[in-house]
């Protein structure tokens, strides 16, 4: 066959399995399942919130990103610039998340501008504490791990202290019940530091989680002061309560209370509405539902370890 005669053959082939295959997708979204997202409101946008996150943190530690040098003559400048911009994205990013709610729930009263300009003045007005829970929080890492050489280090490198930071910032979003971003704002923390720390979560002050992959912190967890994890660890739920109608009962306290001064080991396992008295030390590796009291030391049984040696053959 010659080559106009491929090139026909090519074109036909593809218009008809073009067609069908549009047919076929198209026809899946004509259901509400919740997986597409037609003749429906805009839905924040996802590179503006994470453009969001990235000046909020320039704000809480400016000049360590290196997109920017900061003097001290010039700082009111550069951060009032960085402020307006981020104020004016919050509050076009919480309208489409408060219009996007209120269509969902069907309500026609909401005050939708109010409530964004509320959201977006509350998380900035917020800053100022958030730096200085920041630096707790950074202090407690230098403390915490003699491998840490200086407080810098741990700024530009440590994903416990990013995720936290995160956490904090979509924790004010979360309590001003900002629809979707903050779940956006985590889930980007922790798509880098592979820490996946609920917004609705409250953390006190000088937490620290060590190396940090793998941890999970569930919605309604509690962390007390100068708290310190290390990877792997869980702090999750139980198996759901449910109605009459088998449906899961929304809105109970459900994770673990952390309270201060506790140690969580590696691979630690904690579930359900308990607490972890104040002082006390998990063990790794263990598997814990029931509350314990302050300074109580938890361990697994040492396990059977049979060694042999294969130079003598045994």
């Amino acid at each position: 066959m010659n080559s106009c005669g491929q090139q026909k053959l090519l074109e036909l082939n593809h218009c008809d399995f073009i067609d069908e295959l549009v047919e076929s997708l198209c026809a899946t979204y004509n259901d509400e399942k919740g997986i597409n997202h037609i003749e429906g409101f805009n839905l924040p946008r996802q590179e503006e919130v994470l453009g969001i996150v990235r000046d909020l943190l320039e704000l809480v530690f400016p000049g360590f990103s290196g997109e920017k040098n900061y003097s001290l003559k010039t700082i009111r400048y550069n951060i009032g610039e960085i402020l307006s911009r981020v104020y004016d994205n919050l509050l076009d990013q919480t309208f489409r998340a408060f219009r996007y709610n209120c269509k969902m729930t069907g309500c026609d009263s909401c005050d939708i501008a109010g409530l964004s300009e509320r959201a977006a003045r509350f998380l900035l007005n917020s800053l100022p504490d958030v730096r200085e829970t920041m630096k707790l929080d950074v202090a407690a890492a230098l403390e915490g791990d003699p491998a840490a050489k200086n407080l810098d280090e741990i700024v530009m490198s440590y994903p416990g202290i990013k995720a936290i930071t995160i956490q904090r910032l979509a924790h004010v979003l979360y309590h001003e019940n900002v629809p979707l971003m903050p779940r956006m704002m985590t889930e980007y923390a922790h798509s880098l530091t592979g820490i996946d720390i609920h917004p609705g979560a409250h953390l006190e002050k000088g937490i620290f989680i060590d190396h940090g992959t793998g941890v999970v912190i569930g919605e309604t967890a509690v962390i007390g002061n100068s708290v310190k994890i290390y990877q792997g660890v869980t702090l999750g739920a139980l198996s759901f309560p449910k109605d009459s109608c088998g449906k899961i009962i929304k809105g109970l306290k459900r994770h673990p209370t952390i309270e201060d001064d506790a140690t969580i080991y590696s691979g630690a396992t904690i579930l359900g509405n308990i607490t972890i008295g104040r002082g006390s030390v998990i063990g790794g590796n263990v598997w814990l539902t029931e509350t314990v009291e302050p300074g109580t030391f938890v361990i697994t049984a040492h396990p059977d370890l049979t060694l042999k040696n294969k130079n003598k053959g045994q």
